[in-house]
């Protein structure tokens, strides 16, 4: 049996007449009967009664005219969702995220993709460190990772989505609270709340390495693993925090964000993925324009 023979009876079946069947399939009357008839034998059952004047279904060969139609209408579903896979518009990924980009341009993103690509399921992971991002790439767990620089990892793609200035968060108590910009120096002897260091964190090596080029070592207060956790405790008053912008629109009570002079101090936000294919494209795409707006 082969789907010709599902598509030539049921055009028989819903015309109940071989010359127009024939007509509609675009081939000879004879051949079409002699292949009905060969569908019948395989099965073992009359699908119609064929008279000189009329062709009717048999009970069989009603119920078999419906399983016939469902099973071509899915052989077409079967082809049109690979058609729209192929061409990375239909699927699921798997994407990552940085703490700080989690609260601002993760939730923009996912509702530009609903937009754009709503046949893409998409899958959220946010609060990851870099480390964890690219091992979950390694591992197939993410599709695509958002996280800040550098990304090292043999077979890994990266693409710069923007640049991020960095911010001073504090408790709205503090003394430098007021000031409309704040230098690194200025940060001096203050307590410090980071990210997890000792290579777990992109942002807590920044942190180390610009406090170091203004001639200090920072005081370690508190170390944590998710940007929520990280700015909770400096409105707790238990130490300063610098951020990427981003980390503002984590709108906690009892935080205030002093932009870091000079402006050139910044982080980039990179996208990063294991393998390029035609959703991730698309997915990218949409990335951009988002980035840009936000």
């Amino acid at each position: 049996m082969e789907l010709r023979h599902l598509r030539y009876f049921v055009a028989v079946g819903e015309e109940l007449h071989f010359g127009r069947a024939a007509d509609r399939l675009h081939i000879a009357q004879p051949p079409l009967s002699q292949q009905i008839r060969q569908l019948e034998r395989e099965l073992g059952v009359s699908l119609l009664t064929r008279t000189t004047r009329s062709v009717e279904l048999t009970p069989a060969g009603r119920a078999y005219l419906q399983r016939a139609i469902e099973i071509l209408d899915a052989v077409g579903d079967a082809g049109g969702q690979a058609r729209r896979i192929a061409a990375g518009v239909e699927g699921r990924l798997v994407i990552g995220c940085v703490g700080s980009a989690t609260y601002s341009l993760l939730p923009q993103l996912v509702r530009a993709l609903g937009e754009s690509l709503p046949g893409v399921e998409v899958g959220l992971r946010g609060e990851m460190l870099a480390p964890a991002q690219l091992e979950a790439l390694r591992s197939g767990a993410l599709d695509l990772a958002l996280l800040r620089p550098p990304v090292v990892g043999e077979g890994i793609f990266t693409e710069t989505v923007r640049r991020d200035r960095l911010l001073v968060a504090l408790p709205t108590n503090h003394s430098l609270a007021g000031q409309t910009e704040l230098t690194v120096a200025a940060l001096r002897d203050e307590d410090f709340v980071v990210h997890a260091g000792h290579g777990r964190s992109t942002m807590s090596n920044l942190v180390e390495n610009i406090c170091a080029d203004a001639g200090f070592v920072p005081r370690v207060r508190q170390e944590v693993s998710e940007t929520s956790t990280l700015v909770t405790l400096v409105a707790a008053g238990l130490g300063v925090a610098i951020v990427p912008d981003p980390t503002a629109a984590l709108d906690i009570a009892g935080v205030r964000y002093v932009p870091l002079a000079p402006a050139a101090l910044g982080i980039d936000l990179v996208a990063a993925g294991a393998q390029r294919s035609p959703l991730i494209d698309n997915v990218l795409a949409v990335l951009r324009d988002v980035a840009h707006r936000v």
